[in-house]
């Protein structure tokens, strides 16, 4: 039986929020982030990326592009709030939802008698008369190409795809437009001759799996429009961790360990307060050097130490060649609730 999936993304969700509080910014040039040096771009609306301004940009590039762009600090618990609203609007179509973040989910629509097209048109009228912000939309017979079709129209638009139509629309996609696919790998497609999914549909499933291992597998489906995956009612959190920018470059370890101590402590409140049903399946510690490079070290251990901490944290120093650090990080990364309920009945002897 095919299935129905929509895809819905919220337009610039973060600065269309920073419009709808404040109407003095609407038709001009705005970002969220961070203006300083130090700071980061985290989304930016459509009138600053005809400035070539985008998400993930240093401010002060940002400010280089548009001299006269209004770049303001985020808000999450105002984001958050919008997010819960716009979510409240799609449980009255399923409760099959997946969110992806504050600002896109899947939804499983298979159930519903009425097209995907005019469902998604629906939700996005509610969004928009409700909350006052705008939506795009793909519906498709899987996630994979849901996600493609919901930025095929954006702002404000939508996109669908039948399952007749699928082979055809893959042809001539480009590698670029599948998940998963980054720069690294496009390259490394390019350099054999592959830049369609077409193209890639022409090479065996045993030579992208020896060329590219596991992830070759999934690409051979993948270039072909085929993706199994449900739409998950419930994801699982995977990791915590906190980070710490600064505002000028560190250079020795002595200055780097206090920080890091914090970071645990914020760490582990975050963990006692949300998630104390699981366990700890290791420590992760990042550093970000001067030059944009990095490096993390992992520790299994069910029992983060400020001791650990700063064994990882000099290991991680020395193997960057003690080069000064812009960005510090520690994290939990969390063991699976199904492997804790396994070993809780059959513990060991």
């Amino acid at each position: 039986m095919s299935r129905m999936i929509v895809h819905l993304d919220m337009d610039c969700f973060y600065a269309a929020v920073e419009e709808l509080d404040h109407p003095e910014y609407r038709g001009k040039p705005l970002a969220v982030g961070g203006e300083g040096r130090r700071g980061v771009l985290t989304t930016a609306n459509y009138e600053a990326r005809q400035y070539g301004c985008h998400s993930a940009m240093p401010g002060f590039k940002a400010k280089e592009c548009c001299p006269h762009l209004i770049i303001v600090p985020p808000r999450f618990e105002r984001y958050k709030e919008i997010s819960l609203k716009v979510r409240s609007i799609f449980q009255r179509f399923t409760d099959q939802i997946e969110p992806l973040s504050l600002d896109e989910a899947y939804l499983d629509l298979s159930h519903w008698q009425t097209d995907g097209a005019t469902l998604a048109r629906e939700i996005r009228a509610q969004i928009a008369e409700e909350v006052k912000i705008t939506a795009s939309a793909g519906i498709a017979p899987n996630k994979l190409l849901a996600k493609i079709c919901s930025d095929w129209e954006k702002p404000n638009g939508q996109f669908s795809l039948s399952e007749n139509e699928v082979n055809h629309f893959m042809l001539d996609l480009p590698v670029a437009k599948l998940s998963g696919v980054g720069r690294k790998m496009q390259a490394s497609l390019e350099a054999i001759g592959i830049e369609t999914c077409g193209q890639m549909q022409e090479v065996s499933k045993f030579v992208l799996a020896e060329r590219f291992g596991k992830w070759g597998v999934e690409l051979y489906d993948r270039c072909r429009g085929i993706d199994h995956r449900p739409v998950e009612v419930q994801r699982t959190r995977k990791s915590i961790s906190k980070e710490r920018t600064f505002m000028e470059d560190v250079s020795t370890f002595e200055m780097l360990t206090p920080t890091a101590c914090q970071l645990l402590e914020a760490v582990r409140d975050v963990f006692e307060r949300r998630y104390s049903d699981r366990q700890v399946r290791s420590l992760v510690v990042k550093l970000k050097f001067h030059d944009f490079g990095r490096t993390s070290i992992e520790r299994v251990t069910a029992h983060p130490s400020p001791e650990l901490v700063e064994s990882l944290l000099r290991e991680a120093w020395e193997r960057g060649e003690k080069k000064a650090v812009r960005l510090l990080g520690v994290g939990f990364r969390l063991a699976d609730p199904e492997a804790i309920s396994q070993s809780e009945l059959f513990p060991d002897p």
